[in-house]
């Protein structure tokens, strides 16, 4: 392919996918494919000999246009939006084709500093004061593996990259039930494992309870357990719940334990000065990561990660081979250091054009647009007789459940099952299912760019059709 060619090609592909965009709403949300579908629609090996582009297109139109779930589409309401942009996608395409690896200061100066900026701007901007630094991760996973890997050396006072975990006390690591799987995950990958991930009681409204942290972290260390970090949820996955981070940085300041926040969700919202008491005490912590892939128009992957001291994350993931010294090294944050790959993509980039093209009044705009309609729509579902509110809301996150009469338990969460799924498989909506007190509830997550109140109001006008269907 000439730069001809991809000339007429590249303004072919904006062109599909504006037209995307504009004809999204006419779309199924969920994809229709069955298991299988596109494996058995493609051949088993790769193509000998080049194929021409327009032939290729043909083949994704045909094969793999129907295997899409459409995160965009404005009646997107599962899991939280991944979202998109105009301008970020532009910034997205630009930094694909300049081909930047961000690994050192010398390999893109401008990569490196447009983070160093960009990060910034995002920590005023929640409210974070200016001795935390920044840096972008793919996900909030792979920044908590991060955060856990740092307090775990931290607690073994640096010892367990060079010597191993064999010998060493038992680490713990603490969060909520409502916190997300993705610690999970990484307490077994840094070395807690299963066993050393302790949960803590909640209270009344699913908050981690101060009190029972302390005293899970005393009779840990009394037991001969090395107490290592804590993870505190602002906007927890399955209700949005929400920790006294305050609190609980107390506790771990007192038991000197590493704090990491976890506000992937929730945490964008911290740019309205109203919802700015979510997140009181986040100051206090040693970490924190939020994702303005999820609601500030950034598509995926950008996920902001906030550090209280660089040099802990540093000294406990930095490897410095031969050839990565140069007569650069230290002229900027060697962001190599701050994560696990070495290889790192020019991020910054569609984050710098987001910002730039809406502005952060725009952005706070759409956030209180979204609280404001998802706020609605728990009062109509709190008035609408055979449904209940299964917890409060979290800004723009509602978690209800279908309850008719004569029906509890069991055959209760086998119906709510059965609304989500039903409502799916129409591709009308698409919502995604929690568990509240041990219990089947349906969330709905409102934070799609081409959202509108009256793609939420359509939604649960269709959710009531399919609940009168099936009691």
């Amino acid at each position: 392919m000439d730069t001809d060619e991809f000339r007429r090609l590249g303004h072919a592909l904006i062109d599909r996918i504006a037209d995307y965009w504009d004809g999204i709403e006419d779309r199924p949300v969920r994809s229709r494919a069955k298991p299988g579908d596109i494996v058995a629609a493609l051949p088993a090996e790769a193509p000998e000999t080049g194929e021409g582009f327009d032939r290729i297109l043909a083949d994704f139109d045909r094969i793999l246009d129907p295997g899409l779930t459409n995160w965009a589409h404005p009646r997107f309401f599962a899991y939280f939006p991944a979202n998109i942009s105009p301008p970020a996608v532009l910034g997205e395409v630009l930094a694909a084709g300049l081909g930047q690896q961000a690994m050192l200061w010398e390999t893109s100066p401008a990569a490196n500093e447009l983070e160093a900026v960009t990060m910034a701007w995002l920590g005023k901007a929640i409210g974070l004061p200016d001795a935390f630094k920044g840096t972008i991760q793919d996900s909030a996973s792979t920044a908590t593996l991060c955060a856990l890997l740092a307090a775990r050396e931290k607690a073994l006072q640096w010892s367990g990259n060079t010597d191993g975990l064999s010998d060493k006390p038992a680490l713990t690591v603490y969060a909520s039930a409502e916190a997300h799987s993705s610690i999970d995950k990484a307490a077994r990958i840094a070395g807690y494992g299963d066993i050393g991930l302790r949960r803590v009681a909640t209270d009344a409204d699913f908050r981690m309870k101060p009190d029972a942290l302390d005293e899970m972290m005393t009779l840990d260390r009394a037991e001969g357990r090395l107490p290592a970090a804590v993870v505190a949820s602002v906007g927890a996955t399955g209700i949005g719940a929400v920790d006294p981070v305050r609190e609980v940085a107390a506790i771990a300041a007192r038991h000197g334990v590493y704090l990491h926040v976890d506000a992937a969700w929730a945490g964008s919202a911290l740019v309205c000065p109203e919802f700015r008491a979510l997140g009181d005490g986040i100051e206090l912590a040693d970490s924190l990561v939020f994702n303005p892939h999820k609601w500030m128009g950034v598509n995926f992957d950008c996920s902001a990660h906030f550090v209280k001291d660089p040099q802990v994350l540093r000294k406990a993931l930095s490897i410095l081979p031969a050839y990565l010294v140069s007569d650069g090294s230290g002229a900027g944050p060697e962001y190599r250091d701050w994560t696990i790959p070495l290889g790192r993509r020019f991020r910054a980039l569609k984050l710098w054009f987001a910002l730039r093209s809406y502005g952060m009044e725009a952005i706070r705009d759409m956030i209180r647009r979204h609280v404001a309609w998802a706020e609605e729509l728990e009062g109509l579902i709190a008035a609408e007789p055979g449904f209940a509110l299964a917890a409060p809301r979290s800004l723009a996150l509602v978690a209800f459940r279908l309850t008719p009469e004569g029906r509890d338990g069991a055959a209760l969460d086998t119906l709510n099952d059965r609304l989500i799924a039903t409502v799916n498989e129409t591709g009308f909506t698409y919502l995604t299912r929690t568990l509240v007190d041990g219990r089947v509830a349906v969330r709905v997550s409102v934070g799609n760019l081409l959202t509108e109140r009256r793609h939420v109001l359509e939604a649960w006008d269709h959710i009531r059709d399919v609940a009168k269907s099936l009691v």
